[in-house]
């Protein structure tokens, strides 16, 4: 069984080595996909003879784990361990995470910080993170303690049905919500992380931003009737209602209620709009399914 490990890395000179190092332990098929960095972490991962992807300019979180995704596959990998390079995972932790895939037990393992025990996790980062996998949740059958962890493993199966294309820290979710829609099998297994004040690079307003958006967007995609047509039915609903009000009003008054009517008409436009969305993208999708 070939596990192959890959480090998504920006600026990481001062955490690489030592993580790549004791990595080596556990296989010899390290991939690093250097995301831009100005200092000497592409030269020192490649010192220490590991496979080294350098992406020109910073293209951000997500175009790193495609380009692992893809390299993953390329080497045949039977498992891929994706291994945050700035010194919070610990490397104990790695068999663990591998031990649902030896056992096909799961086809993806998620390392949960909140799973079983409390991570020291900043409060803003806890609650930030956790109603992030709420809002992913919603898009999954199985329900989540942690879907921004990127301490992940996939097995063959997941490397090869699954595509990531977002290019920020929404992969997490689209890869989630991607498994789910093939029915792929996610576990999660706790893990303990080493948490350092200046570890994290991601700005918590711009993540949490892009994973809803991604969130937003492959649920629309995946189930457009749901996403757009249960809208569309409420303001319909709405529309009917006021719609009659306003009829009623000008039959007794006879005048119109401009109020009435304003939102009556407003609403039935908006949810004709929505529900010829609906129509419209759920034939569009299943054109592009069966091709």
């Amino acid at each position: 069984m070939k596990i192959t490990i890959g480090i998504p890395a920006y600026n990481e000179e001062k955490n690489i080595a030592s993580i790549i190092t004791k990595l080596k332990n556990i296989t010899d098929s390290i991939i690093v996909c250097d995301d831009g960095s100005s200092d000497m972490t592409s030269e020192i991962s490649k010192n220490l003879g590991v496979t080294v992807i350098s992406h020109k300019k910073n293209m951000g979180y997500g175009a790193a784990i495609r380009t692992i995704f893809q390299k993953s596959v390329e080497l045949d990998s039977d498992i891929l361990v994706t291994f945050d390079a700035d010194g919070q995972h610990r490397i104990d932790d790695v068999n663990k995470i591998l031990q649902p895939l030896k056992n096909n037990e799961a086809d993806i393992v998620i390392g949960s910080r909140f799973l079983d025990n409390e991570t020291k996790v900043p409060n803003y980062r806890k609650i930030g993170i956790k109603v992030i996998t709420q809002v992913t949740n919603a898009s999954l059958k199985k329900k989540l303690t942690d879907s921004q962890s990127g301490f992940r493993a996939y097995n063959k199966q997941a490397l090869t049905q699954i595509s990531p294309s977002e290019m920020g820290m929404g992969i997490s979710t689209e890869i989630l919500i991607k498994a789910n829609n093939k029915g792929l099998r996610i576990a999660e297994i706790p893990i303990t992380i080493l948490y350092h004040d200046d570890a994290s690079t991601h700005n918590p307003v711009s993540h949490g931003t892009s994973v809803l958006i991604s969130t937003i967007k492959f649920t629309s995609i995946e189930h457009p009737l749901k996403f757009y047509g249960i809208p569309s039915i409420i303001f319909l609903i709405i529309g009917s209602v006021f719609t009659y009000s306003a009829v009623q009003y000008y039959v007794e008054i006879g005048r119109l209620n401009t109020n009435l009517t304003v939102i009556g008409a407003g609403a039935v436009l908006i949810g004709l709009v929505l529900l010829i969305s609906a129509i419209l993208l759920f034939s569009i999708v299943n054109v592009v399914r069966e091709k």
